[in-house]
């Protein structure tokens, strides 16, 4: 997952704090028809009890509960 996706300075997040990514959703860096619901999702789950969130793709979970890729969302 990327903030400014698809210009020059794209970064890529490893991680993000629930704030960070309530700013990076707010600040439009997430495609409401794409990567937005999956924050939304995220952030509701931690914030009802959750410890820890991971955006990847199916393919690629095994990897990602081995933290070697993905995008995590943390408290």
């Amino acid at each position: 997952m990327c903030r400014n996706f698809g210009t020059p300075e794209q970064q890529e997040l490893d991680s993000m704090t629930v704030a960070e990514a309530q700013n990076y959703a707010a600040a439009g860096h997430f495609a409401a028809g794409s990567m937005l619901p999956k924050i939304e999702a995220c952030v509701h789950f931690i914030q009802g009890g959750g410890h820890a969130a991971v955006i990847t793709c199916p393919a690629k979970l095994s990897l990602a509960l081995d933290g070697e890729t993905g995008t995590r969302i943390l408290p």
